[in-house]
């Protein structure tokens, strides 16, 4: 197969980080270049949740950008290339499909994860603690969940989901007494990690349920702002809250007919 925009595109990559191309690609490098690419991958889901593929093919673009773009910076430094990088991946799939491309059978998607982390543990020899691994740069509710996922999978979990309710109001009520900034920011932190299992054990994913009530707040703060007959920093308690509850019957209708 041929694939002629994809070496189009290594080429105009090519093209303006050489001498003669643009001074901004030049002057680029793999930490300034951090930012594009949890922006780009960010948009990518944004197109994702909107169901809107012709924008989802825009911005998967701009992943891609990123990745020719590392992949050549990092050829200028001869550590290595985008073939490289397609090379490595496609052997590490092979491999962590032995159900696919080998001789091994499952019976089931679990046994098809087992297999994988278990390949993935044999790959990565050097990691000694079922913690190493867990990226840096994702989100906090990204890395508790993870975290919380890891753990449990070497039977580190709560008996039932009723001694998982308590301990969330337990550590509700830690915030409450704690008396200092620190001890406040702990408490919360602890609170925000139970609130992420609780999300693991009924099987929600709480970052996205997170960026739904952003979504969905955002879209009622919204209607209050069209609602209000007066600029809003002179609403009074009683205004807001009314405000509010016409919003969010209002999006519910709007839901509801969509």
């Amino acid at each position: 197969m041929n694939y002629p925009n994809l070496e189009r595109l290594i080429e105009i990559i090519e093209i303006l980080r050489s001498e003669n191309g643009c001074s901004w690609d030049r002057e680029q490098t793999h930490a300034t270049l951090k930012r594009n690419m949890l922006e780009e991958a960010y948009e990518a889901v944004d197109a994702i949740d909107d169901n809107d593929v012709k924008h989802l093919q825009e911005e998967l673009g701009d992943v891609l950008l990123q990745v020719v773009l590392h992949s050549q910076i990092a050829k200028e430094y001869n550590e290595f290339n985008i073939e490289d990088v397609a090379k490595g991946i496609s052997d590490k799939l092979v491999h962590r499909h032995p159900h696919v491309f080998g001789n091994v059978k499952v019976n089931s998607t679990d046994e098809i994860l087992d297999n994988w982390e278990k390949l993935k543990k044999e790959e990565k020899p050097h990691r000694t603690s079922l913690m190493d691994g867990i990226s840096k740069s994702q989100s906090a509710l990204m890395s508790a969940q993870k975290i919380s996922k890891k753990a449990v999978k070497v039977g580190f979990e709560w008996p039932n989901e009723s001694s998982l309710y308590d301990c969330v109001l337990s550590e509700i009520d830690e915030f409450r007494n704690a008396k200092t900034f620190e001890n406040k920011e702990e408490e919360l932190g602890d609170i925000l990690f139970a609130v992420v299992n609780l999300a693991r054990w009924n099987k929600i994913d709480a970052e996205q349920a997170l960026l739904k009530a952003n979504k969905k707040f955002i879209n009622r703060f919204k209607l209050m702002e069209k609602n209000a007959n007066k600029s809003l920093e002179h609403l009074n308690l009683q205004e807001w809250d009314e405000l509010w509850k016409k919003a969010k019957k209002e999006s519910c209708q709007s839901k509801f007919i969509q």
